[in-house]
């Protein structure tokens, strides 16, 4: 079984990854880089209300496609 990088794969890996690196950036610099993970996780509310991702924008402009083969993802819209 192969696990192709898909679209909404990506944009949970960064979202993770911003946060573990917010985690390890308080825990050696500063308690302010907090302020990174609330932005991660009002930015991941925020897209599952609106339906509007900017890293999914991003990450689909760079060539990576939704998993369904049906249609466009709700997170980044053809044509936008």
């Amino acid at each position: 079984m192969t696990h192709d990088l898909t679209l909404e794969r990506a944009v949970m890996m960064f979202a993770g990854a911003m946060t573990l690196l917010s985690v390890a950036l308080v825990t050696l610099v500063s308690p302010w880089w907090l302020l990174l993970t609330a932005f991660v996780g009002l930015n991941q509310v925020q897209s599952s209300l609106t339906g509007f991702c900017p890293a999914a924008m991003v990450m689909s402009r760079a060539g990576l496609r939704p998993a369904c083969a049906a249609g466009p993802s709700e997170w980044a819209p053809a044509g936008r």
